[in-house]
């Protein structure tokens, strides 16, 4: 049985090309971050994946740059690309349901993941370790290798990839639909390969996922997923800053950092819940310490005791506690959670980094000395759990070569206006560079960190004034991963005609900065 999406746009909508005079236009140039706005000369809202066969092809012949967008929350420019002249709106192709012939779950590339959460729990009870923002699209969430409070429990969504379907383009810039699987003996094996990771905009136009577990023996839509937890379990302990000195901060990130080291190997107690560290500018909220869990977990009360009690151990300051148990759907489907700023306040910058051990005592000054710094800026910290059942998998197996990390870091800014531009971004880029001082200003993969995460771009890791490292931003993304990434996009985008600033390059291009301008 196979359970429709409900679309509030026709089948036959958006064939024809929305273009500036249209009504509609202006609504339709801004994604979630309102730093970049298109400026198309067509836009397109793509609803079958034959619109999108000659939408592409059309834009091919004619040498037009495309840009794609699925859920809009980019947080570089990719699919507002400046140059680009056709847009293709993804967003109301939503449709989630389950393949009889394929026994996988068939999601279209415009579905959000709040829509994905709710089609797969209403009608089978079962879920992806996807993230918490449930407006974020899938289509990008998951070639980029989403992550969520589930993944060290399961694993990264891309380790559920079975099959994708693109529109690629050939050498005669022809415009076909291909279907690449994790079948080893697919003759697109590559194609389906370079979107567990490989980042978005690269290869072509996404239309179709298969979702399915790699683990034998599971048959049929209530085994090829991990069940949904029945029930979510939160709980949190803030710091204000006037409780937080020097010595109480760096006591709290060392033992945050410690607890992940000690209970991320996979399989163990810990990997069952999930933890994050959020530390904000100062005069915002302070440093909040957050973990979460399938409330039905035997002994997850047990496990989040010890978290916390670890990460308090030697601190004096008594923190604030809220705790919550709640249905899982409310926490994972619905609005109103995981989005960062506001309708007004959604200028953003974002930097990442992989984490193989929790900060160094220098770090962790650092980070102290940016976050209370007098001068004004939104800059914030954000550590995610990570590792757990991501790192049972081997970094050539799919293109997300980090599998032996145990947190994620988030440098994050958001604000409001276009006057505080320079002065956010600028903060957000001072702050990073010195926490990886003695790497030149990136996380270069070393014991300690393993380079960034492309979910969350950042253009200055390929440019020479903020990475002094003399690693390439491809090594820092894709690490040995990126040659093959360069002969999957040789072979199935020949003249380049998917590319934006920190796109996968053909192979007799280098791995430094590219040439990106209009042809």
């Amino acid at each position: 049985m196979e359970h429709d999406a409900i679309s509030a746009v026709p089948r036959t909508a958006g064939f024809s090309a929305i273009r500036p005079g249209d009504p509609r236009y202006e609504s339709l140039l801004r994604g979630a971050n309102h730093r970049f706005s298109a400026s198309p000369e067509e836009i397109h809202v793509i609803t079958t994946a034959e619109q999108a066969v000659s939408v592409v092809g059309a834009a091919a012949r004619s040498g037009s740059v495309i840009a794609v967008r699925s859920g809009g929350h980019g947080f570089e420019d990719f699919a507002a690309d400046p140059r680009a002249r056709v847009l293709l709106d993804m967003s109301e192709m939503d449709h989630v349901g389950y393949d009889e012939e394929r026994d996988a779950f068939v999601v279209e590339a415009g579905s959000t993941l709040g829509h994905l959460y709710r089609v797969l729990f209403k009608g089978w009870g079962v879920t992806i370790p996807g993230g918490e923002c449930p407006e974020v699209g899938v289509g990008g969430h998951l070639i980029g290798g989403g992550y969520g409070p589930l993944s060290r429990r399961y694993g990264s969504v891309v380790d559920f990839l079975y099959g994708v379907e693109v529109v690629v383009v050939d050498e005669d810039r022809n415009a076909e639909l291909v279907v690449g699987t994790r079948d080893p003996d697919d003759p697109h094996h590559d194609l389906w390969w370079a979107h567990t990771g490989g980042g978005g905009g690269n290869f072509g136009v996404v239309t179709r996922f298969w979702l399915r577990c790699a683990e034998p023996g599971k048959t049929g839509p209530g085994e090829i997923l991990p069940p949904a937890p029945r029930m979510w379990r939160s709980r949190a302990e803030m710091w204000p800053w006037e409780s937080l000195d020097e010595e109480t901060f760096g006591r709290l990130l060392s033992n945050f950092g410690s607890w992940f080291e000690n209970n991320s190997s996979p399989g163990s107690p810990g990997t069952d819940i999930t933890g994050f560290l959020h530390a904000s500018p100062l005069g915002g909220h302070g440093l909040m310490v957050g973990a979460m869990a399938d409330d039905d977990v035997p002994g997850v009360t047990e496990v989040l005791d010890g978290f916390f009690d670890g990460v308090r151990s030697g601190v004096d300051p008594s923190p604030a506690r809220v705790e919550s148990v709640r249905p899982w759907l409310e926490f994972a489907a619905y609005p109103g959670w995981g989005d960062p700023g506001d309708s007004e306040t959604r200028r953003i910058k974002i930097k990442a980094a992989y984490m193989r051990r929790g900060f160094s005592d220098r770090q962790v000054s650092t980070v102290r000395r940016h976050l209370t710094t007098d001068e004004p800026h939104e800059s914030q910290l954000i550590l995610i759990g990570y590792g757990g059942r991501v790192n049972t998998v081997e970094p050539h197996r799919t293109a997300t070569a980090q599998r032996d990390s145990i947190l994620k870091a988030a440098y994050m800014s958001v604000w409001g206006s276009a006057a505080e531009d320079e002065r956010n971004i600028r903060h957000l880029r001072e702050f990073y560079r010195d926490v990886y001082a003695a790497t030149g200003g990136v996380p270069v993969p070393d014991d300690s960190t393993d380079g960034s995460y492309i979910n969350y771009p950042d253009k200055d890791l390929a440019d020479p004034v903020w990475n002094r490292s003399g690693v390439p931003w491809t090594d820092l993304y894709y690490k040995d991963n990126y040659p093959r990434l360069q002969r999957v996009k040789e072979r199935y985008d020949p003249g380049d005609l998917f590319r934006h600033s920190l796109s996968i390059g053909l192979p007799e291009e280098s791995g430094g900065e590219r040439d990106h301008g209009a042809r």
